[in-house]
């Protein structure tokens, strides 16, 4: 018996250094990735509360619809992880899940662009502000064109974690950063040569640098031996529609899910825009702090769903849980110190974002430490529904977790937020009392759902369709 013990330890203990092997780079790519967001944030908001405003809404509309095509893309995930549990030595399959993945978001981005070109009028729709719709339309105008090579970088980035060698994805990323804070500060208040185009600038800087962290990706995938045999950029114009579909089919659900949470959140900027230009720059720092911590559950979770994937599709069940167990531990116990973070220096971390010396930034510090103290309690329920989803995703179950974000969100989520903002009268504070019982409704559905599993038959391994 003990011998077994010893066994089991030693496996949990495989596992939980596997997945953090995978993870941390993807973490930091995360982080590199939320980065190009929050930096613009920051610089915005020194050159004013009402261009952060402007700002805000643009970059708000933009990773809205961003995330919709990341949830298609990231169908790739799932598929990848399993071609190669089956198959450790396949590069026929990979290569061409890789090539449909990109052709998927080619789908997306051309419908998307002509509707983001059209930014002003989907702010007035939602009763924004109209000189700040207008400006914000200015910076969408070039932000826009970052989306698809933002989404190709997210394939390969896919690709590369999948053979285990996520840590590529970080050194393109963490350039990319750099590339990104200098070109947005020049483009923005015209150092380094560059003219001064404020928000313009802003959007500028930032496609540039999406476009910059695709083409790094594939310099990478042509140059490195361990990537190049899969020539993934081969017959890259053959059509397998089969394949194409099956991600269609994997990846619509996730790419749904993701817009019930998003567009919650998105959805709570547009009712701080009906409070004031103060509520939506207290909300965007808050958030924005919220969404950095953000980026390790959502690292773990994209690890599960690799470390789930293999396992699956070696038919292996019992390493199929300790790969989701193992994923969910470690991002509860992250989430639980960020809490700790937010609760006693709310200060400090706002203090990255305003100048708490300046007075007319007063009423803007004071919502943000009310809503980040929101923001800490939720910490715990934000990483546990980000890893069970990607738990799930491993299994390729995708349509519940649908139906589980759809409800949270959007029936409890939605109808708490405007029932405590504006049927109470606690604006702000509703807004984000209502996002925080969202997140708590969906985390306990989806890990009540892993929970069950084998009883449901997600770990019966089923014949794929690609």
């Amino acid at each position: 018996m003990a011998s077994i013990a010893q066994g089991e330890r030693s496996q949990w203990g495989a596992e939980i250094r596997a997945t953090l092997a995978l993870a941390w780079p993807l973490v930091l790519s995360n982080v590199a990735q939320a980065l190009i967001a929050t930096t613009d944030t920051v610089l915005l908001g020194w050159a004013g509360a009402r261009t952060l405003a402007a700002g805000v809404l643009s970059i708000s509309v933009f990773q809205a619809v961003m995330i919709l095509g990341m949830g298609l893309v990231m169908a790739a995930s799932p598929v990848l992880a399993r071609e190669r549990g089956e198959r450790a030595h396949s590069v026929r399959d990979l290569r061409r899940t890789v090539r449909q993945a990109m052709w998927v978001a080619a789908a997306f981005c051309l419908p998307v662009w002509v509707l983001l070109w059209h930014a002003e009028a989907i702010l007035l729709f939602f009763r924004q502000d109209p000189q700040l719709a207008g400006e914000a339309q200015r910076m969408m105008h070039v932000l826009q064109w970052g989306m698809l090579p933002a989404l190709c970088y997210l394939v390969l980035r896919f690709f590369v974690s999948v053979l285990e060698r996520p840590v590529w994805s970080l050194v393109v990323g963490a350039a990319t950063v750099l590339l990104n804070a200098f070109l947005n500060y020049g483009l923005i208040f015209g150092r380094f040569g560059f003219p001064r185009l404020g928000l313009v600038g802003a959007g500028i800087g930032s496609s540039c640098a999406h476009l910059a962290t695709f083409l790094g990706m594939v310099l990478v995938i042509t140059i490195h031996p361990r990537f190049r045999r899969y020539h993934l950029f081969g017959h890259f114009w053959r059509a397998d529609w089969i394949r194409f579909r099956y991600l269609l089919r994997l990846g619509v659900p996730i790419a749904v899910t993701f817009g019930f949470e998003v567009g919650i959140f998105n959805a709570a900027v547009m009712l701080m825009g009906l409070i004031g230009a103060s509520s939506i720059a207290a909300h965007a720092i808050a958030l924005q702090i919220a969404a950095l911590t953000f980026m390790v559950p959502l690292g773990l979770s994209q690890a599960a769903t690799v470390r789930v994937g293999l396992a699956y599709g070696r038919r292996d069940k019992e390493a199929i849980g300790r790969a989701g167990w193992a994923a969910l531990a470690l991002a509860l116990a992250f989430m639980g110190s960020m809490a700790v973070m937010m609760l006693v220096f709310p200060r400090e971390l706002i203090a990255l974002f305003l100048d708490s010396r300046d007075p007319a930034n007063g009423p803007v510090i004071a919502l943000a430490l009310t809503f980040l103290f929101v923001a800490a309690l939720f910490q715990i329920f934000d990483g546990a529904q980000v890893v069970g989803a990607g738990m799930l995703r491993g299994l390729h179950d995708t349509r519940m977790p649908m139906a589980y974000a759809g409800f949270g969100y959007w029936v409890v989520g939605l109808l708490t937020t405007v029932g405590l903002a504006f049927g109470l009268g606690w604006q702000g504070l509703g807004v984000w009392i209502g996002l925080a019982l969202s997140l708590a409704v969906v985390a306990v559905l989806m890990i009540g759902r892993w929970t069950r599993r084998e009883q449901l038959g997600l770990t019966d391994w089923r014949e794929g369709a690609v």
